[in-house]
């Protein structure tokens, strides 16, 4: 009450004065304030223009790449090929490492993986055994059962390194036996000495072996020379048996041979 008083008790001119300086001074904030608002949001319009510019650009930049090349490699096929041996399951017999009976499955065998692919009779479902728990496996394929067994505790001159499964041909005095195998090769078609192979593929190879006399297996070619070098003392037997057999299948040549032993 007393500073209204006081401003009551001032002269007249003074007032006015003093309400004028008010006045301008409220004119000025509101001006500045005014300002700086605007600067602020012309600043982030500026700024959302260059933005705007610079990713019509980008998008310019793209679209000239584009059009200058730009491309994508489809000539790759896919896999060709399966790692199982009939990429399908047979009527088979299974025997387990340390049993003496046998167990009637469908099965395949896993020539990658070295396993059995199994499911019991009348089930869909599949399941797998290492080779080690297996002691043997009797599969019917065309209409022929064909015997496989494991390669743990057989000594072998080279080309086995793991546990694998092995077919019996021959079983006589000098056992003959294939080693199925499937070798995965990579697609090959980029550069200009490519094989233009454009898938990979899953492929069959197989291997000979002969035990010789002292108990090892030998591998061999299906040819004279290799099946001498295992077999050294039935040589004239088998130089007699390759002259008579020209064109013959080879690997019915050598059971045939084996059988005379």
């Amino acid at each position: 009450m007393d500073l209204w008083l006081l401003w009551l008790n001032q002269p007249a001119a003074h007032r006015q004065k003093v309400i004028k300086m008010n006045k301008s001074i409220v004119i000025c904030l509101f001006l500045f304030i005014a300002v700086n608002t605007f600067s602020q949001q012309l600043s982030e319009a500026t700024q959302r223009v260059f933005m705007s510019v610079e990713n019509m650009q980008s998008v310019m930049n793209l679209n000239k790449m584009s059009q200058t090349g730009i491309t994508f490699d489809t000539r790759y096929e896919g896999i060709k090929g399966t790692p199982r041996m009939a990429d399908t399951l047979l009527p088979s017999f299974l025997m387990l490492a340390g049993q003496d009976y046998y167990f009637e499955i469908n099965a395949d065998l896993d020539l990658v993986n070295n396993t059995i692919i199994y499911a019991r009779s009348g089930n869909t479902a599949e399941f797998s055994i290492p080779a080690q728990y297996v002691k043997e496996v009797i599969i019917n394929m065309d209409g022929r059962e064909v015997l496989f067994r494991t390669t743990s505790g057989r000594k072998f001159d080279k080309g086995i390194r793991e546990n694998r499964f092995y077919q019996v041909i021959g079983d006589g005095e000098y056992e003959f036996i294939k080693v199925p195998m499937k070798n995965f090769v990579t697609a090959d078609y980029k550069g200009a000495y490519s094989a233009d192979r454009r898938y990979d593929e899953y492929v069959n190879e197989s291997k000979y072996y002969i035990k010789g006399s002292e108990g090892i297996f030998q591998q061999v070619q299906l040819n004279k020379k290799s099946i001498v070098r295992a077999i050294p003392e039935k040589k004239d037997i088998i130089e007699k048996a390759f002259s008579k057999a020209s064109g013959a299948d080879k690997e019915a040549l050598v059971i045939s041979i084996l059988e005379q032993f």
